[in-house]
């Protein structure tokens, strides 16, 4: 055997077991493996999980706080005017390092599979997807990564931006972004949408797209995105993220919603962090959280995840990257609190982004991919309460990360 984990915390089992990997698979998960592997890890009774997912993050702008103007406002619009500043210049060799940078730290945190999104359109091109190809190729050894292309500035608004995006899809991207709500109608909207169809379907890739991410609460592009998915017969591969608007709807309309998009298969990506901070800008007290409606997505079985979004850039000042932090932050302001409702706020990062991403190898199983994270804690909720270091991290049969750390505790 290559890699034995001994004296593993299973979720939902209450003895330690071992697990053991041959090359990239798991071959075998018992309580006391015999033998040697040729690397031993002793987990100590310390959670294991599948590797971690972060579905959602902007890498090609991440880490532009450290050179960019203030966001004076704080609002989404000043933020894209920041972004377009560094996104006519971008050199992809550039974006590629920042992206690198991110992506280094997400591995040592436990994320063994990301999606990365890059702005395509007129103003930066397609120089911004180019950079985060350059890095998917650099570190496709330690994660997987899929690559979106994003129409930050729509596509009906911004002539040009469909064949860019249709060339994003030539070049190697996976994924078919979109932005229908920032169109100025809701009948382009509507289009933006079928445009985004028309790209996936002559290219066979999934769509991902950014829905309703307003207070208003007649955006209502979700309705048409989830029509669209179950007359195209896309179930299951198609995610929303932020749907905030949904905070808005009247409970008649949001009970409509929440039926057709688990109808549909629509996944939602719920990203706490970035709600938190550009939401309900205008409101005065009580503010919305404006985020989805996360425990009624549940309650009718759509699949709901939770995403890191933005890392230091011009919508979001702070993030580590860390799926376990978006774990946490999504079980405080969606109220997850209770033992099964922790355990929700972890499939967020682990099962249901594997489902969301159509990965099909994904557990700890034999015969499972060996992705696996090393927790150290045992058990969900330490893991959630402690936000503790990831111990081991293996990807494809591979450590590919490692943290020690020494405390100490000093009396006189």
């Amino acid at each position: 055997m290559d890699i034995v984990v001994r004296n593993a915390k299973l979720r939902g089992q209450k003895n330690t077991v071992d697990i053991c990997i041959e090359k990239d698979r798991i071959v075998s998960v018992a309580p006391k493996a015999p033998g040697q592997g040729r690397q031993e890890i002793d987990a100590g009774g310390s959670l294991v999980l599948p590797g971690l997912f972060n579905l959602h993050h902007h890498t090609d702008k991440s880490l532009l706080g450290e050179v960019m103007r203030p966001n004076v406002s704080g609002t989404l619009p000043e933020a894209i005017e920041i972004t377009n500043e560094f996104k006519r210049n971008y050199d992809p060799a550039e974006v590629a390092r920042r992206t690198g940078r991110v992506v280094e730290a997400g591995i040592k945190n436990g994320t063994t599979f990301f999606r990365l999104f890059a702005d395509v359109g007129t103003i930066g091109g397609l120089r911004g997807a180019r950079g985060l190809l350059l890095a998917r190729e650099k570190y496709n050894k330690y994660c997987d990564i899929q690559i979106v292309a994003f129409p930050q500035e729509g596509i009906v608004r911004d002539p040009g931006t469909a064949e860019l995006l249709d060339e994003a899809m030539k070049e190697g991207c996976d994924v078919v972004g979109g932005l229908p709500w920032y169109e100025y109608t809701d009948a382009e909207a509507r289009e933006h949408i079928d445009i985004c169809f028309n790209i996936a379907k002559r290219h066979g890739r999934d769509i991902h797209m950014l829905v309703d991410d307003t207070d208003d609460e007649n955006s209502r592009s979700l309705e048409y995105l989830a029509l669209k998915t179950m007359r195209e017969d896309f179930h299951g591969r198609v995610a929303a993220s932020h749907c905030g608007a949904m905070a808005a709807y009247n409970d008649v309309y949001a009970a409509k919603i929440v039926d057709m998009v688990a109808t549909a298969g629509v996944t939602i990506s719920v990203n706490a962090h970035i709600n938190l901070v550009c939401s309900a800008r205008l409101d005065r007290e009580p503010k919305r959280r404006g985020i989805a409606r996360v425990k009624e997505l549940l309650a009718r079985g759509a699949n709901v995840v939770s995403s890191q979004d933005d890392v230091n850039d011009p919508y979001y000042p702070f993030g580590k990257p860390d799926p376990m932090e978006c774990a946490l932050m999504i079980a405080h302001v969606a109220q997850l609190t209770l033992p099964h409702e922790l355990e929700q706020a972890i499939d967020m990062i682990t099962v249901n982004a594997a489902r969301a991403a159509r990965v099909t190898d994904y557990g700890i199983a034999p015969g499972k991919r060996a992705d696996l994270v090393v927790v150290d804690a045992p058990s969900v909720h330490e893991a959630l309460r402690l936000q503790p270091v990831r111990r081991h991290v293996i990807k494809n049969g591979r450590e590919v990360a490692r943290t020690v750390v020494t405390q100490q505790f000093i009396t006189s």
